[in-house]
């Protein structure tokens, strides 16, 4: 059951890839689904995990489905010959947990919007795949439950289109214009049809992920069919190694973000078996707002220093003391001392004894003049003169 659930998530994929058939184009890096013309197949969400241990790289890949289609074949280009096998879906779990942010409060003394005042009021089984033909070679064939997986080579994206006409899923010419680049560097293939135990079983829902083991002298993550969609894509990938991991270009998206970078402290399960000997997490985010610009495949690299990254959430709370806001007793307390501190300052200020005044003294009556020698002796000499005076007035008026 599991494996059957294996061959659906590749199927997902392929319809995350190729939007431009009756489905709405969605496209993912890791390969190109093709379902049934009658029918359509959305991805809602796609997680991919990349390991690569100098050597070796391994590709665990998990969706989430939507649609109706019931019949469906994906297809993913790989570098070199791949082992495919059903993965384990607690490794996502882990991973969620170990990049997950770091939640912390931040206090602020003056109220914020949302704070008092200024709170504003009360505040989501198939036939077996036939032989190749000219152009494809079968290396491999296997069951994983009810889908048939093969692991191809091809020479001609036409021939490669063929085969998977011959199993009545049409390719568009787009498909096999982008498979070209792949064909010209002998690039292998996997390739998953649906072969349902019942004919009603349709493609939906969380599916089990699908785990591609292959040599590699570099990492690499597909990425060239994303540019067949016609809606803006993104990318979640979270990369195991050695050291802390980057993209070598942005490939025609937006500039990857780190959204986590750190090693990883002894972790265990399904998480602990794919870390062993690549403790180094490297958890990339990027947008493609124009798929149509992507120019090629993720080629990763070190980067320049193992600094860790981590995301933190911070929780912004008004500092209370008591369940009072702390801003509120400040700024209240501070009007009260001053209102204090005056009303202190009137009541001194009429208790202050009052000093009275010196007595008031009158000053000392002024000297009197003492007549002087000339005024004595004018009144002398005016005695005589008078008289004489008078006696010629007299005269005078005789």
């Amino acid at each position: 059951m599991r494996r059957a659930r294996t061959l659906t998530l590749l199927l997902a994929l392929l319809g995350i890839q190729l939007g431009w058939l009756l489905a709405p184009a969605y496209a993912c890096g890791c390969g190109a689904m093709v379902p049934d013309p009658a029918r359509r197949i959305a991805v809602a969400q796609e997680q991919s995990v990349l390991r690569w241990d100098g050597r070796r790289e391994e590709i665990v890949m998990r969706l989430t489905v939507t649609g109706d289609a019931r019949h469906a074949a994906w297809i993913m280009p790989v570098p070199h010959r791949a082992g495919v096998r059903l993965g384990d879906p607690a490794l996502f779990e882990q991973l969620a947990r170990a990049v997950a942010p770091v939640h912390r409060t931040r206090y602020h003394f003056w109220p914020a919007d949302g704070d008092w005042p200024f709170d504003g009021g009360d505040g989501a089984a198939g036939a077996p795949l036939p032989g190749a033909g000219a152009g494809v070679g079968v290396v491999d064939r296997q069951r994983l439950g009810p889908f048939d997986v093969a692991r191809l080579t091809a020479t001609d994206p036409d021939a490669l289109g063929t085969w998977l006409h011959d199993h009545g899923f049409a390719l568009p010419d787009r498909l096999r214009t982008a498979l070209q680049p792949y064909v010209d560097r002998h690039w292998e293939y996997v390739a998953v049809r649906l072969a349902p135990r019942t004919e009603r079983t349709a493609l939906h829902g969380a599916l089990d992920p699908l785990h591609l083991t292959f040599a590699a002298d570099r990492p690499v993550y597909p990425m060239r069919l994303s540019r067949l969609a016609r809606t803006p894509q993104s990318l979640g990938l979270y990369v195991l190694a050695a050291h802390r991991m980057e993209p070598r270009t942005a490939i025609g998206g937006a500039p990857p973000r780190v959204v986590f970078a750190g090693r990883l402290a002894r972790p265990s399960g399904a998480l602990g078996g794919l870390a062993a000997g690549t403790p180094y997490l490297t958890a990339l985010d990027q947008r493609f707002p124009e798929p149509a610009r992507i120019s090629g495949d993720h080629e990763l690299r070190r980067a320049a220093a193992d600094t860790p990254v981590q995301q933190v959430f911070y929780e912004d709370r008004l500092r209370e003391v008591a369940g009072v806001p702390a801003w509120l007793l400040t700024v209240g307390g501070g009007l009260l001392s001053a209102l204090a501190a005056a009303a202190l300052l009137v009541v001194r200020h009429s208790r202050r004894p009052v000093t009275a005044p010196p007595p008031v003294t009158a000053p000392p009556p002024l000297p009197r003049p003492s007549p002087s020698a000339e005024t004595m002796r004018g009144k002398a000499q005016g005695a005589p003169g008078g008289d004489s005076g008078g006696h010629s007035g007299k005269a005078a008026d005789a």
